[in-house]
């Protein structure tokens, strides 16, 4: 049974397809910007004042459990 194609002809068009550069992101990462907005929660449940630009920084990460042991 003969194939749809010959396999040398494999990639044409996308080889050929001009490459355009993606257009700049908007929106934070949907995890980035639920953590965000879990911090700025916790900081009013508490009472506490919430800056007009939360960096991404501010908000404190998990420590991960593997250290690396120099030898």
């Amino acid at each position: 049974m003969p194939s749809h194609g010959s396999l040398t002809k494999a990639g044409k068009v996308r080889s050929q397809t001009p490459k355009i550069p993606p257009k700049p992101k908007r929106n934070l990462v949907p995890r980035v910007r639920n953590r965000r907005e879990y911090w700025i929660r916790q900081r009013k449940s508490q009472g506490l004042p919430v800056p007009p630009v939360v960096p991404p920084s501010s908000v404190p990460r998990k420590k991960s459990s593997t250290t690396a042991t120099s030898s």
